[in-house]
C-alpha cells in the first residue's frame, strides 16, 4: 500500500532492468566472442552436459554471441521475446554444467539459475514502453 504509487513506473523499472542485465550480458559475452576459436571450442564442449558432442567451435561461437549480441538487444528491447528464449537456452546449458562439476554446490551454480529464472520470467513479462519493440 505504501509504495503502491511506484507500479505506475512499471516500464521505467523494465527499462532500467533492460539496460543493466544487458550491459551485464554484454560484458560477460564480449571475452568469450573476442576470444575466438580456442576460447569458442573450450565453451562449445558445456555442450556435452546435454549430450551433444559435436561441432563444439558452433556451439561455443553461438553461446558468445547470444550473450553479447543478446545484452544490446535486451538493452535496445528490440526482438525481445526470441532474444530472452535463446538466453534461457544458454543459461540452461550453464546452469546444468555447473551443478554437475560442482557435486551439488549452490554457491557454485546460483548465478546461472539466477539468470535463467530471469530471463525465463522476461519471456513472458516483454521488454515494456520504453523499447524498439513497442515503438
Amino acid at each position: 500500500m505504501l509504495l503502491t504509487w511506484l507500479s505506475q513506473y512499471r516500464d521505467i523499472g523494465l527499462l532500467f532492468m533492460r539496460i543493466g542485465i544487458g550491459a551485464i550480458m554484454v560484458m560477460h559475452g564480449w571475452p568469450k566472442l573476442a576470444g575466438g576459436l580456442p576460447a569458442w571450442q573450450k565453451l562449445g564442449h558445456a555442450m556435452g552436459v546435454l549430450g551433444v558432442n559435436f561441432f563444439p567451435g558452433f556451439w561455443g561461437f553461438s553461446s558468445a554471441i547470444v550473450e553479447t549480441l543478446g545484452g544490446v538487444l535486451l538493452i535496445l528491447g528490440f526482438l525481445f521475446r526470441p532474444t530472452t528464449i535463446l538466453l534461457t537456452f544458454n543459461f540452461i546449458v550453464a546452469t546444468v554444467l555447473l551443478y554437475k562439476t560442482a557435486n551439488g554446490r549452490f554457491d557454485d551454480w546460483a548465478h546461472p539459475a539466477t539468470l535463467l529464472v530471469l530471463f525465463f520470467s522476461l519471456i513472458f513479462v516483454g521488454a515494456g514502453k520504453y523499447s524498439v519493440d513497442r515503438s
